[in-house]
This record gives structure tokens, C-alpha cells and sequence, in this order.
């Protein structure tokens, strides 16, 4: 199963992109499906096994424009 991060602004999920890659997640960026409900948002693909410590650097940094996640098929 994959998680989308999603957020508002394209700056912070490349940071985010960035951060995770730096503790060894495999993430790329994708466009937000309608079913996030946020309009033309950009979010953060990554495999659910990974879900736990994509948290973990979410917490530790401020993101602003962070919605939330969406778990997809």
C-alpha cells in the first residue's frame, strides 16, 4: 500500500522529499488526487512500511502547508 503526504505548498513537500530521502525512504512527488480534497496540491508518495518514520521526520520539522496523510492502493 502507498501514503501520500500531502500539502499545500510545492516548496515544503520537496523539503519533505528531501528530509525523508535523507533517512532512507524511497519518495518522489506526485500530483494530488481530488479525493484529498485540496485543490491543486502537491504531495509525497512513499511505501506504507515507511509510514512510521515519515511521521517522525514530519515532527520535526514546522510545515505550514502540510494537510495530512491519504492512504491509497
Amino acid at each position: 500500500m502507498t501514503v501520500l503526504a500531502v500539502f499545500k505548498s510545492r516548496a515544503q513537500a520537496l523539503d519533505f522529499i528531501h528530509a525523508v530521502r535523507g533517512v532512507g525512504i524511497c519518495a518522489q512527488a506526485v500530483s494530488t488526487p481530488k479525493e484529498a480534497g485540496v485543490g491543486c496540491g502537491i504531495s509525497v508518495r512513499f511505501d506504507e512500511r515507511f509510514f512510521e518514520r515519515a511521521k517522525f521526520v514530519l515532527s520535526k520539522k514546522s510545515y505550514s502547508s502540510f494537510v495530512g496523510f491519504l492512504r491509497t492502493g
